[in-house]
């Protein structure tokens, strides 16, 4: 059978991509990291450690550890964290060695007797995998297979911790997921916990990114918190001013990047475990990718280091990112690394909570603990 037009279009392109990356290895030579933008961003800037509140935390679907690091910095005690997938687990290990973490089958929340949990926890976290309610998803809800709700209320139910912590993408808040909503999550929750629903976006507590993130909070209904409300933003959106917040900056600033005339918040950064296996594209739709051509950056073919990106020139000669720099404009500072592929590890960062906005979350709690 003759390949198809696509096909040959399908090899070429390759063909050249091969060829380019080829003469870029070629011709690169590699200096110092003086070479390097020097990012302009720091996370840690918006999220000072505080001192131990002696808030005990269990973490469910911890992925790559935005709410974990969030929690952490925020003073509260880590106990233990659950996570199905390895890279992750070993993610969160490397970081923090003196956590205990339950990865791979032993992280598998399902069939979980949490009750040994009880007494000893008093924050449940958690964000319980995405993709059944993404748009980057095919949005089938209870029906796909990786739908953990019903674990992560069960956890809560069985452990009874004095608040939770959940998250999730804000399509979840959509009208065509309100009764599951209501029957699975919120209903169940009620008659034990005083519920705080809200979505918040990365974007208004300094993170160069446009992202929200859909919450569910819960108190003890048995103890009073009065007042508990949503975390107040900490920053202006870019382009705008305010007397009492500063101004969130683009990201090319962000990255260090010289000024071209033209800079904002980029796009939402794209879970690669959504698309297909082995992608390093962070792209979430074709306005993101018209977005990070106007700022010359190049979102596809993310490179696992800075200097693999600076050897493999990008189409127009647009900037080419790194895993290191994908974090940092998901707001997680230089030292926390991930483990695994490239892909596994950009989709650690994609599915994960921005940890300022975590952080804020977290602080927010411990002053109605």
């Amino acid at each position: 059978m003759e390949p198809s037009n696509e096909t040959n279009a399908h090899s070429e392109r390759s063909k050249r991509a091969f060829a380019v990356k080829r003469q870029g290895a070629k011709d690169y030579i590699p200096d110092t990291a003086a070479n390097f933008p020097v990012p302009k961003f720091d996370p840690m800037a918006l999220m000072p450690r505080q001192v131990p509140n002696h808030f005990r935390t269990l973490s469910l679907f911890s992925g790559g550890g935005g709410l974990d690091l969030g929690f952490d910095l925020a003073g509260f005690e880590h106990i233990c964290s659950w996570e199905l997938v390895s890279e992750a687990a070993d993610t969160l290990s490397h970081n923090r060695p003196e956590w205990k973490v339950k990865g791979g089958l032993a992280g598998d929340v399902r069939n979980q007797d949490w009750t040994e949990y009880r007494g000893n926890i008093d924050v449940i976290h958690g964000g319980p995998p995405c993709q059944p309610f993404s748009s980057a998803g095919r949005q089938l809800g209870p029906l796909d297979p990786r739908d953990m709700w019903p674990e992560f209320v069960r956890a809560v139910l069985e452990v009874k911790p004095r608040a939770f912590v959940a998250e999730n993408v804000a399509a979840l808040a959509h009208k065509r997921f309100e009764k599951y909503r209501e029957d699975v999550i919120l209903n169940p929750l009620r008659a034990h916990y005083e519920l705080h629903i809200f979505t918040l976006r990365a974007e208004e507590f300094g993170v160069p990114q446009s992202r929200k993130r859909f919450f569910i909070i819960g108190f003890d209904t048995s103890s009073s918190n009065p007042g508990f409300t949503a975390p107040e933003m900490t920053h202006a959106d870019y382009g705008t001013s305010d007397l009492f917040n500063p101004t969130t900056i683009g990201v090319r600033e962000a990255l260090g990047l010289a000024p071209i005339g033209k800079d904002g918040i980029s796009p939402t950064i794209r879970c690669s475990w959504t698309g297909p296996r082995g992608t390093t594209s962070i792209l979430s739709s074709a306005s993101a990718s018209k977005t990070f051509a106007e700022y010359e950056i190049w979102p596809n073919g993310v490179a696992p280091t800075r200097d693999a990106a600076a050897s493999f020139p990008a189409k127009d000669g647009h900037y080419r990112l790194s895993v290191e720099e994908v974090a940092l404009i998901q707001g997680f500072p230089s030292d926390w690394t991930f483990a695994g592929s490239t892909y596994m590890k950009l989709g650690q960062i994609g599915n994960s909570v921005a940890p300022p906005m975590a952080y804020r979350v977290a602080t927010s709690m411990a002053r109605f603990l």
